[in-house]
């Protein structure tokens, strides 16, 4: 038995996992991502696919090609040619130990580092560029210097609230 990569209709990919596992008796992987996405100018962790329209699934092609390829909702098995591509096991387990504790969620944190240029995206100061001073309580906030006016100001920010200038 083999890891194949299945492509779904939008937005079914929970459902397809669901069919694969309690109808077909099939072992799947459909990872998720944890992030802070502003909505209606509220930030909100928001869970998402982590290849949206696309989920793993373990079978032998030999015996349930056909079951797996016409089931509710999926598109196609990405092949390569006229086979199916084999997804290699150790790229499922890298994800797997990737995720960590959580069962197929990652979270991400953005990654700043004292030096970097940011821009505020979200609040009140949106809009406002400065660089990175320090990290402060346990790295989910950041002390930046804001470049307003020809003066300084510093300013404890969310990580979530900034975003990396190029």
């Amino acid at each position: 038995m083999h890891w194949y990569c299945l492509h779904t209709r939008p937005l079914k990919e929970a459902h397809v996992a669901s069919y694969c596992t309690a109808q077909l008796g099939l072992q799947t992987y459909f990872p998720r991502l944890r992030q802070h996405r502003v909505i209606r100018r509220q930030r909100r962790l928001v869970t998402r696919p982590l290849f949206p329209r696309y989920l793993f699934c373990r079978f032998d092609a030999a015996t349930l090609y056909r079951a797996v390829r016409y089931a509710p909702e999926i598109l196609d098995i990405v092949s390569s040619g006229t086979a199916p591509t084999v997804v290699p096991d150790n790229l499922i387990e890298n994800l797997q130990s990737w995720a960590g504790n959580e069962v197929d969620v990652f979270t991400l944190q953005p990654t700043f580092r004292v030096g970097d240029q940011v821009e505020v995206s979200s609040g009140p100061l949106q809009g406002f560029s400065g660089t990175i001073l320090k990290e402060v309580e346990e790295r989910t906030r950041v002390i930046i210097l804001l470049s307003f006016l020809h003066s300084g100001a510093q300013l404890s920010v969310e990580r979530t609230d900034l975003r990396l200038i190029a």
